[in-house]
């Protein structure tokens, strides 16, 4: 029997059936900010693609951002199309992601999710995501997290 926590076990299965090449690391503890997800897989803090959900005027908003920036929800909502912005309460993610803050992952939702992605991780040859638990991560690319997403680019800043 496997010691894996569902969640991640899930996310694998997700991963593989949208055709993702990356890793999945499971870290010693927990790494619910970017700043704790670099410092553990010795990498710049920009290169952290935080899954980041919104409520858009009641509807579920994921924005992949890098974990160099912060959304300005202000300006974001202008960009694509929503009167307001707000960060998502604890249930709010839960329900339409399964997964708990801090280890959402830009994947394996019961229904998809508008998404939208930060340019700036184009920056980056490797970037890292949560994998559906605060102490999982996954490398994957710019172009496999659109491909894999179907995420829009967006200046969050």
């Amino acid at each position: 029997m496997s010691s894996e926590h569902a969640s991640i076990t899930s996310f694998r299965g997700d991963l593989t059936r949208r055709g993702g090449a990356g890793d999945v690391v499971i870290l010693p503890d927990s790494a619910h900010t970017a700043a704790l997800a670099a410092a553990a897989l010795g990498c710049e803090v920009g290169a952290i693609a935080n899954s980041l959900l919104f409520d858009g005027d009641g509807e579920p908003v994921l924005i992949l951002t890098s974990g160099a920036h912060r959304v300005d929800t202000a300006a974001v909502a202008a960009r694509i199309g929503v009167a307001r912005l707000r960060r998502a309460d604890p249930d709010f993610v839960r329900q339409h992601t399964g997964q708990v803050i801090g280890g959402v992952s830009p994947i394996d939702h019961p229904a998809p999710i508008r998404t939208w992605i930060d340019p700036w991780l184009r920056r980056h040859e490797v970037v890292w995501a949560a994998a559906g638990h605060p102490a999982a991560v996954f490398s994957t690319s710019y172009d496999e997290l659109v491909a894999m997403t179907g995420a829009v680019e967006v200046e969050v800043e």
